[in-house]
């Protein structure tokens, strides 16, 4: 066989040789492919509620969180969604914040979640006409009972909101991060159906703020200096009419003076 004839061959080998290791590696990396998907088909499973963990929560259960997801067992974790499941959560149950993680090892599903305070009863027009009643958070965001069921209140809910709609809600909230300036004296919030707005107090009664514009913020100032610097004597007495539409000329009326008796004639 010549030297050309050496070469070609030796070439030929290389090549053959080159075909054999691709096609082991394409086998190989196949297989590794098959059962890795097959592993995590198969083990990446949550089996039981024990594999649901919820952390940062004191009102909002395992059980709670199961039954708010609709979760049922055994669950392929490539299946579950976690912004789904987070905005379910949030929906239905008392939290300001939900995070959903898929965990691998072992395979688990971690909740951790913030839970959302009620800090006021509330009323608002239900679809059928009559009064649905719930609560408020903070923000003055709606709260059904459903929501507030396994929440741990501590303190009773003095405060009541009366007329809730969604297009009053920023102004509840400014009220409402105000509400530690005003003490104990605020008993209710009450909106009008057209926007005008009743704050009820303890000692001054009634008081009218008007309509929801730029100038709250003011009002509230207006009401907490009256309450800190109003007469004694004024104070605890049923006023006729506190009307603060303009804080910058603030309006109390008082009742008309009893007229004291006529004196009774003594004839014999």
């Amino acid at each position: 066989m010549s030297q050309a004839e050496r070469r070609q061959a030796l070439r030929q080998q290389r090549r053959q040789e080159r075909w054999r290791q691709f096609w082991r590696f394409s086998v190989f990396t196949a297989t590794a492919l098959g059962l890795g998907y097959a592993l995590l088909r198969q083990g990446w499973v949550l089996g039981s509620p024990e594999q649901v963990e919820v952390i940062g929560s004191r009102q909002v259960s395992r059980e709670q969180v199961i039954q708010a997801t609709d979760l049922r067992f055994p669950a392929s974790l490539l299946t579950l969604q976690p912004a789904r499941l987070a905005q379910q959560l949030s929906s239905t149950l008392p939290v300001d914040q939900v995070q959903v993680q898929r965990l691998m090892a072992p395979p688990r599903l971690r909740v951790q979640l913030v839970d959302r305070r009620a800090i006021a009863r509330a009323e608002r027009q239900g679809t059928g006409g009559g009064l649905e009643r719930g609560f408020v958070d903070h923000l003055g965001n709606w709260m059904t009972t459903r929501q507030q069921s396994g929440a741990v209140q501590e303190d009773p809910l003095r405060l009541q909101v009366q007329g809730w709609q969604q297009r009053f809600r920023p102004s509840l909230a400014l009220v409402l991060s105000r509400r530690s300036q005003l003490g104990a004296a605020l008993q209710a919030i009450r909106f009008e159906p057209g926007g005008s707005l009743w704050l009820q107090t303890t000692s001054l009664g009634a008081v009218r703020f008007g309509p929801l514009d730029a100038r709250l913020g003011r009002r509230i100032d207006v009401l907490e200096h009256l309450l800190a610097t109003l007469p004694g004597e004024l104070k605890g007495r049923r006023l006729q009419a506190i009307d603060l539409s303009d804080p910058e000329r603030p309006e109390i009326s008082l009742p008309a003076p009893l007229k004291p008796p006529a004196p009774q004639s003594n004839r014999p």
